[in-house]
């Protein structure tokens, strides 16, 4: 037996900027119920009076505040779709001079931060009938390379999460999408994962046409908005300058 809870309603969690901003904005425009979920307050309030998404500020790695989200969630009419965004990268150090703190903050965020939330959320998107849970992950989680280890550790098991999830919950009907851009220029990702902006200018330097954070946001609006029989289980999006993590074409 399903709940009346509402359709086209989805949770999106780092939702303060770059890609999950992006994709709060997107499911806004086809008129979909957003719940918009980062840390940073006064961000969220900005795109709350901007697109009508509803702000719910947290930190999605703290069990109190996932408790949270979910009595506040469940107490404005629910959801049918959960949108895990939230994730980053620090340092680029090989492993031989690995940061430990940098590694558990990537884990914090990009794994447990995400298991917390779906956990917390799944009997809701189960009982919708027609759940959907899409997963933001990256090629690092595909493919690794020379001074992305954590990072690619954090990412191969976000992927391994997504796929496990897939094959559970698939007799709920509850669909599990996977997501996994390349190389996207942000605000902030390479500046927070170096701590330098001009490194972080190097990362993009002489790319034509690196993704944006609307490009990823689109195609995870229709992943999510095609009739839910249509699974697209795993979409690699990359900008055509990069064949592969270790192919990048630089003109300049």
């Amino acid at each position: 037996m399903t709940k009346d809870l509402q359709k086209k309603a989805a949770l999106v969690t780092g939702a303060s900027s770059g890609i999950g901003e992006a994709a709060v904005r997107a499911l806004r425009a086809d008129g979909w119920t957003v719940f918009a979920v980062a840390r940073r307050a006064e961000r969220l309030a900005s795109l709350e009076s901007e697109t009508g998404a509803v702000a719910l500020p947290a930190d999605i790695s703290e069990d109190d505040d996932v408790s949270r989200l979910l009595a506040q969630v469940t107490g404005a009419g629910g959801i049918d779709t959960l949108i895990n965004i939230a994730g980053g990268a620090r340092g680029a150090d090989r492993i031989g001079n690995a940061s430990t703190a940098d590694w558990e903050w990537m884990y914090q965020v990009n794994v447990l931060g995400t298991m917390k939330l779906t956990r917390a959320f799944l009997p809701m998107l189960r009982a919708a009938g027609e759940g959907t849970v899409l997963n933001l992950t990256s090629t690092a989680g595909l493919d690794a390379y020379e001074g992305g280890g954590g990072y690619n550790a954090a990412k191969f098991a976000q992927h391994a999460m997504t796929n496990a999830l897939r094959l559970e919950e698939v007799e709920n009907n509850v669909r599990v999408i996977e997501v996994a851009p390349g190389l996207v220029q942000t605000e902030e990702f390479a500046l927070n994962r170096l701590g330098d902006a001009q490194a972080a200018d190097k990362v993009y330097q002489g790319v034509e046409k690196p993704l944006t954070a609307e490009d990823v946001a689109d195609v995870v609006r229709y992943a999510v908005t095609v009739p839910h029989h249509v699974n697209l289980d795993q979409i690699v999006i990359r900008p055509v300058a990069q064949a592969a993590n270790h192919k990048l074409i630089r003109k300049g």
